[in-house]
């Protein structure tokens, strides 16, 4: 992964970002996203049926605008991986403790604390899977 140790730093304490991706017509579109650290790679979550997913299998170009509550920002352009598969309700488990900094014990999700058995079930019900971010190039004031 192209980034210092201060770009390092900054990513794990400010966890919120602007996923911005390319649209059909070949404008940038926005939404807001979680972003952690798992085993030394940058993940968030999605769902098969998010639109920015479609648009990320088409093109997995994406900048992220990593940002904090002033004027500091980051921003890291970026291509996608999605990981997908029978495994990806483990992997939703372990970049949402990454997320919550739970490393044990039950997660929340939408109000309700989840067990793991339950957290996997409701992510596999979801159609939830991980995108995993390769950092090309980083640019910002922080």
């Amino acid at each position: 992964m192209g980034l210092s140790d201060s770009d390092l730093e900054w990513l794990r304490d400010h966890r919120s970002a602007a996923m911005i991706t390319i649209g059909a017509d070949g404008m940038a579109k926005a939404v807001r996203v979680g972003l952690a650290f798992v085993d030394g790679e940058l993940w968030s979550s999605g769902r098969r049926d998010r639109v920015r997913t479609e648009r990320l299998r088409r093109d997995p170009r994406c900048t992220l605008f990593v940002f904090d509550s002033a004027y500091a920002y980051l921003t890291l352009e970026t291509s996608v991986t999605i990981l997908d598969g029978p495994d990806a309700p483990e992997r939703s488990l372990r970049l949402f403790r990454a997320m919550q900094g739970k490393p044990a014990g039950p997660l929340a999700w939408y109000g309700q604390e989840l067990d793991e058995e339950d957290f996997r079930r409701t992510m596999a019900e979801e159609g939830r899977l991980i995108y995993r971010f390769e950092v090309h190039r980083t640019y910002g004031v922080h």
